[in-house]
């Protein structure tokens, strides 16, 4: 049950910064299209209950995030889906289901969840992270990112005897592509093992190492264990790392850092609540 309340609040906190990221986008950008005409009154009536003009202003706006346009066609299915919804309910209540123990608990938990969601979504809005911090931020990972990239190939088997007996061939004359039609990794096995450009983080520590270790053109002379198996690795090629530029990278590395500022105010919350 903590799980999935952990997971139901992760959701939340992603759910109010994408909303508040989508507003912001929004307000920068220029409309594409005129958005379809909206009605001051009740987008529909139900046996005289009036579904208000806010509910399917919600709904458009949620369509929206997921890039629906604006338009008369979406408004009328949202409208449908509004309808269909009162039909139900109002049978529900009918039915009492509206008095069951369980939907009213269930009512309370959507309640909550929607005022949370409510309130970091209006944190975040208020609570903006500085460009200077994001720019610290792509400052540092890049100084910590790697600064050579590998080229690599690899075979992948079970035993190491299998590993050894490989490096064997290899030292008689065998072809590396060849030989990397046993391998146990089906994704790279029938393009002679080949992992195509990666910096060594990329890999699990025991291989990544071995690979920085490596010459252009020469092999693991020495099984490399993983818990994926043993690997037989061969060094195509090298060349210096190119980190991504600021602006390919800027959005994550700011939804990154308005996550964290969410998870801490969250846990300024509750330090300061009275939990027994």
């Amino acid at each position: 049950m903590k799980r999935e309340i952990s997971r139901l609040l992760v959701g939340i906190v992603a759910a109010a910064i994408s909303v508040a990221a989508s507003a912001d986008d929004k307000a920068a950008a220029k409309p594409a299209a005129a958005p379809a005409a909206k009605s001051s009154g009740p987008v529909a009536t139900v046996n005289g209950v009036a579904i208000p003009q806010a509910q399917a202003d919600l709904f458009m706006q949620e369509q929206m995030q997921r890039g629906a346009p604006d338009n008369a066609e979406v408004r009328n299915a949202i409208r449908d889906d509004l309808v269909r919804r009162e039909v139900i309910a109002q049978e529900a209540k009918k039915k009492g289901v509206d008095k069951n123990p369980r939907f009213q608990t269930a009512m309370q938990l959507m309640q909550r969840s929607a005022l949370v969601g409510a309130y970091l979504e209006d944190y975040v809005k208020t609570h903006p992270i500085p460009e200077a911090d994001v720019k610290k931020a792509y400052d540092e990972l890049v100084a910590k990112s790697a600064k050579k990239e590998y080229k690599a190939r690899h075979i992948l088997v079970e035993k190491e005897d299998d590993a050894k007996a490989i490096i064997t061939k290899l030292k008689g004359g065998a072809k590396f592509a060849d030989l990397a039609k046993d391998s146990k990794d089906t994704g790279s096995k029938d393009n002679g093992g080949d992992l195509g450009w990666n910096s060594p983080d990329a890999y699990v520590k025991p291989f990544g190492e071995a690979l920085g270790k490596l010459q252009k053109g020469k092999y693991t002379t020495e099984p490399v264990k993983t818990d994926f198996g043993y690997h037989v690795i061969l060094l195509d090629d090298s060349r210096d790392a190119t980190p991504p530029a600021y602006d390919q990278v800027k959005a994550n590395i700011q939804q990154r850092l308005q996550q964290q500022a969410v998870e801490k105010h969250i846990g300024e919350l509750k330090k300061a609540a009275k939990i027994q």
